[in-house]
């Protein structure tokens, strides 16, 4: 078998951000940013503060929903339920921004965690703790499938792979209904065909696949972007049929991906991004349509490559020929639906 070779989120670097800015696009339009993590323990700390930093930079950012990321999970107790203390850790910011220390913005609004659906039905109270320490914000869980042959995993735990066609795992995931919870999927873009296979048997369950699907640019699918493109299109119209599914458009300036905007001497402008990633997200758009569609930042771990300001701007750019309801659904009005979020706007 062949090396595995690593591709890890590059580091935040404020200074070289700060080396571009760009006046704010349609300050007025309302935006749910349904995508985003904290931590603390990590070299980029990112809590609470900084994350109100990013909201105050110029759009009209008016709530947020928090996404799994491994933080503060408890370091003893049972094993199963350890990813709780990520909502607990979470519920306590969200309470605080709703002081109103930050005046109407409504930070973690949504608080999606983990629990392990290779438990099959000892998943429920691991589900029902997390839903109690959310206090009425918690809305589901992710589960990362994520797992290439020649790609390290870039957020831990790695999964292994055809983990979403394991009977185990398709126990614990049927269980989400029960509760009324959503499931975040997170694959590459060769296994989209296991989410297809996953959606089959569970046609009532509310689906979001994370970051379009994960059309990979590194390692050996570096160089063949239109190769990649084609397999990536081919299984995305396969899954719009699954209306159960929803798309974040977003996670494109991950490492993975391969755009590698880190390496350049300046942060990539609104008008960079907008041209590299149009393919993909009007692509989803015209698949699922705006209705099934939700923009994201997946800060922090694409601030290492742009600028939350002008990554906004940059689907902004992409979402101009939109009539002003499309706008309103990719947005906020999508994000706001799917988590069942309080009315905003």
């Amino acid at each position: 078998m062949q090396d595995r070779q690593p591709f890890h989120h590059p580091s935040v670097r404020p200074d070289w951000l700060a080396k571009l800015s760009e006046p704010v696009l349609e300050p007025d339009l309302p935006i749910i940013d349904p995508h985003h993590h904290l931590w603390k323990a990590r070299p980029d700390r990112y809590l609470l503060e900084d994350l109100v930093a990013d909201l105050r930079t110029g759009h009209n950012i008016l709530a947020t929903v928090f996404i799994q990321c491994r933080s503060e999970y408890w370091t003893g107790g049972l094993v199963d339920l350890r990813p709780v203390g990520e909502t607990v850790f979470v519920a306590a910011a969200a309470k605080q921004c709703e002081t109103g220390r930050y005046g109407p913005l409504r930070a973690c609004a949504g608080i999606v965690g983990h629990a392990d659906c290779r438990l099959a039905e000892r998943i429920d109270p691991v589900l029902e703790a997390h839903i109690e320490a959310g206090g009425g914000r918690f809305k589901g869980i992710r589960h990362s499938g994520t797992w290439d042959a020649a790609i390290e995993p870039t957020a831990p735990p790695g999964a292994s792979p055809g983990l979403y066609r394991e009977p185990g795992f398709r126990h614990g995931f049927a269980r989400l209904a029960f509760f009324g919870l959503t499931f975040e999927a997170w694959l590459y873009h060769p296994q989209l065909s296991d989410l297809a296979d996953l959606l089959r048997m569970s046609p009532g369950q509310k689906v979001v696949l994370n970051h379009l699907g994960g059309p990979l640019g590194v390692g050996p699918y570096e160089g063949k972007r239109t190769e990649v493109f084609a397999r990536w299109r081919a299984s995305m119209a396969d899954l719009a049929r699954f209306e159960n599914l929803h798309v974040k458009l977003g996670g494109l300036a991950m490492n993975v991906n391969g755009f590698g905007y880190h390496h350049a001497d300046l942060p990539p402008s609104s008008e960079l991004m907008a041209a590299a990633w149009r393919p993909y997200v009007e692509t989803a758009i015209e698949l699922f349509s705006p209705s099934r569609c939700m923009f994201e930042s997946n800060f922090p771990v694409d601030k290492g490559m742009c600028g939350y300001p002008v990554l906004w701007n940059a689907f902004k750019r992409i979402a101009a020929g939109c009539s002003a309801d499309e706008k309103a659904a990719l947005f906020h009005r999508t994000a706001q639906s799917f988590y069942s979020l309080p009315p905003l706007v």
